[in-house]
């Protein structure tokens, strides 16, 4: 809003790279999911936000609202979001009906945003019923080959040679061949967020 980076209080939703599966089985962009559907709750209107929290991103910590529809809790009960509660409990009923109903991202079987990003075999699958016996192998791949030895981080933030900072996520067209060389202010990212609040932009390929 006006520049303004936004955090929407009380809420998780996936990452944009974050995969879950759906009611008929089958893997889909949960976080490309998530966002559209906040984009069709709003449709263009104008929105009005109010918080005055700043967490360490900078980002104003908010609840925001079309007319008087609370953006935050649509969320969450159209199950594209999760309460977060690591913060505040202020949207857990509406999670409840989520996964009662079986909404969004209760229809099938998931991670939590705040396990995928720091995921592992001991990872906890959610689901409204009971998950596919093979949902953890499929929302859990292995390691890819390309990651930072110390964190396990596969986000790769590049210089270029005009000084540009651009960040390359796996399955961009100039991934694999990007190389990383910390000595040169070069650096690897675990969330695509953490890389433009560092300063880096996405590659356009």
């Amino acid at each position: 809003m006006k520049g303004t980076r936004i955090r929407l209080n009380g809420i998780d939703a996936p990452e944009t790279d974050q995969v879950c599966i759906d009611k008929a089985g089958k893997t889909y962009a949960c976080g490309i999911a998530a966002r559209d559907a906040l984009i069709e709750l709003v449709q263009k209107r104008p929105v009005a936000c109010t918080g005055d929290e700043i967490d360490r991103y900078g980002r104003r910590i908010m609840i925001c609202f079309v007319d008087r529809m609370d953006i935050n809790a649509a969320m969450v009960a159209s199950g594209w979001a999760l309460a977060f509660r690591r913060y505040s409990d202020i949207y857990v009923s509406q999670e409840q009906t989520a996964r009662a109903g079986q909404e969004g991202l209760w229809s099938g079987a998931f991670i939590a945003p705040w396990d995928w990003r720091h995921r592992g075999s001991q990872t906890e699958i959610l689901g409204a019923l009971s998950v596919p016996i093979d949902a953890q192998q499929r929302l859990l791949p292995q390691p890819l080959a390309s990651v930072s030895p110390t964190t396990g981080c596969h986000i790769k933030g590049n210089i270029s040679r005009n000084g540009a900072r651009i960040y390359h996520v796996p399955g961009q067209q100039n991934y694999d061949k990007t190389r990383i060389t910390e000595s040169k202010g070069e650096r690897w990212f675990c969330t695509e967020d953490e890389a433009r609040t560092a300063g880096w932009r996405r590659a356009r390929n």
